[in-house]
């Protein structure tokens, strides 16, 4: 199976690497809410949610896109090993939150799919960005990437619900959930919208 298989020891240091990266990440952003609440008495965060992707995960992943199961081949071709959701009130707090967060000196921002101004045909909305950030170990700094996704509460409830049906029925979901998936992606625009006027 490669290297990956060569050492649990060598597989745990690659994993330690992302996970580090993560809480250097989830550091950022919950000093950027206490800042926030303390500045400007708000807090635009409702929850950050972290997540490391299994080995099985990262192998299987690996032979769907035929990488080759090495360290360096897996690092360049997968970049969602490590992942951080952050989930804000409003979506005007989606894009302030990310552009503080983006701002700092020592992130930097690989790609920006902005799923929000221009939503998948299914309804998806979500800004997702990979961003790379320095872990810094006692043999020195490694720069590792993270793929980050910014909503809010109604797109992080649809996208949920769109993946329990997804795996539900294995992809191969009904037309008439299609159609309900799709009116619940307008009706969540619609109450983002409402409570943003409200707001």
């Amino acid at each position: 199976m490669g290297a990956l298989a060569a050492s649990s020891h060598e597989f745990n240091r690659f994993l330690m690497l992302y996970k580090f990266a993560i809480d250097e990440i989830t550091t950022k952003i919950n000093i950027l809410r206490e800042e926030f609440a303390l500045a400007h008495d708000y807090n635009p965060i409702e929850h950050v949610v972290a997540r490391l992707k299994s080995p099985a995960s990262i192998v299987d992943k690996a032979h769907r896109r035929s990488c080759d199961l090495t360290f360096d081949a897996v690092r360049e071709s997968i970049h969602d090993i490590a992942g951080v959701r952050v989930t804000c009130s409003f979506v005007t707090d989606v894009y302030t939150l990310f552009e503080m967060f983006s701002s700092q000196d020592d992130v930097t921002i690989i790609e920006v799919e902005d799923y929000i101004a221009t939503p998948k045909p299914n309804g998806y909305q979500s800004l997702h960005a990979t961003v790379q950030v320095p872990v810094f170990l006692s043999s020195g700094a490694e720069h590792v990437l993270v793929e980050m996704q910014f909503r809010t509460i109604a797109m992080d409830f649809w996208a949920s619900l769109e993946h329990k049906i997804y795996y539900k029925y294995d992809r191969e979901v009904p037309e008439a959930l299609l159609r309900g998936l799709s009116d619940a992606a307008e009706q969540a625009d619609q109450l983002d919208t409402t409570m943003e006027w409200l707001h």
